[in-house]
């Protein structure tokens, strides 16, 4: 099976240490325990990588945690004897041996600065070691694991800040990952997680999970916006162009055309030549509605017209009657146009005189 050598970063607990009498801090710990793991990747993916108990407890990874450095925090690159001196703050003792399903050693700190760190409470250990991570799926106490680590090497122990949600530590390469697990001190140390103003403790690959999750809802929420923005925007536009058809479809109703206009200049021209026999060259016609002509030729032979109340239709019909009487009222007398063997001119020749009566 292929496998590639890959770094990674375990981390527990200082819970206690001791003060040699030269300044120096000595510290037993457990540095790594059996279980399924979560581990961080640099693309952010989360995998669940298994340690194993006759991988960790194996003589290559029990003697591998004698004589490392201890660190500040850890290197940008794989301690060696080549830059020992610039990130070595101490060293473990060749005690590492297995206890109660973990793995110990304990170690001096002999830099002075990391000892004020540590008293200051800097308190977090962090392995740093190299392993075969293998595609492989099985279960361990329960959990379901898809890679499992081989051949675990350690390179050094480092100090790392104590944090809430475990420390945050800057993965170098796509090769490196981080775990955060409890320390088995009986202090909790797992990822805190705040629902309703309340914290809980939850583990970090859940914490994770949930913040992907919440990202890509926030992300959803924000498009949501813009689209309800955007389609404000186009209903708007949609209440705009309705009120301007609308608008348009008014002023054609009130528009005529040319041919219209003709034929209405043409109607007004003829009412006002039937009428004026009747009104009189004096009379205005300024501003006069069709209606209002048609009055006022009936109020010539009927003074006792009352058309306030009358339909346009009563108006139209009564002046029809008043002008179809073949005569008009210019003084004339010669204006009469009726046939005068008509049965019916001496009625008309009697309406004529009773006109003409009414004008003088």
């Amino acid at each position: 099976m292929r496998t590639t050598k890959l770094q990674r970063y375990d981390k527990t607990l200082i819970n206690d240490y001791r003060e040699t009498p030269e300044g120096y801090l000595t510290v037993n710990v457990p540095i790594t325990r059996p279980g399924v793991f979560p581990y961080r990747r640099a693309d952010g993916n989360i995998q669940m990588e298994a340690k194993l108990p006759d991988e960790i407890f194996s003589d290559l990874t029990i003697h591998s945690a004698r004589s490392k450095p201890v660190t500040d925090e850890h290197p940008s690159e794989p301690v060696n004897i080549d830059n020992y001196q610039s990130y070595a703050k101490g060293m473990s003792h060749n005690d590492s041996h297995v206890s109660d399903l973990k793995l110990y050693v304990s170690l001096t700190i002999t830099d002075k600065a990391l000892i004020q760190k540590i008293r200051d409470g800097k308190r977090e250990i962090s392995i740093g070691f190299m392993a075969d991570v293998v595609a492989e799926q099985g279960t361990y106490n329960g959990q379901q694991y898809e890679f499992a680590q081989r051949n675990l090497e350690i390179n050094h122990i480092a100090i790392v800040d104590q944090g809430r949600a475990g420390p945050e530590v800057a993965i170098r390469s796509d090769s490196d990952a981080w775990q955060i697990e409890d320390d088995e001190g009986g202090t909790s140390n797992m990822a805190k997680y705040t629902i309703d103003s309340k914290e809980y403790e939850v583990d970090s690959a859940v914490k994770s999970y949930i913040e992907a999750q919440n990202a890509k809802l926030e992300a959803e929420k924000l498009k949501v916006k813009e689209v309800d923005t955007l389609q404000g925007r186009l209903d708007a536009q949609d209440a705009q162009l309705t009120a301007k058809d609308t608008e348009i479809a008014l002023l054609k109703e009130k528009s005529i055309s040319a041919d219209e206009m003709d034929k209405k200049v043409e109607e007004r021209v003829a009412l006002i030549a039937t009428v004026q026999p009747y009104l009189g060259d004096s009379y205005d016609f300024t501003g006069k509605t069709e209606r209002e002509l048609k009055e006022a030729v009936i109020l010539t032979a009927n003074p006792e017209f009352k058309g306030d109340s009358k339909s346009d239709e009563y108006v139209n019909a009564f002046y029809d009657a008043t002008v179809g009487k073949g005569f008009s009222s210019t003084g004339d007398q010669s204006a009469y146009t009726g046939d005068s063997g008509n049965a019916d001119s001496k009625e008309i020749n009697d309406m004529k005189a009773q006109r003409l009566s009414i004008r003088s």
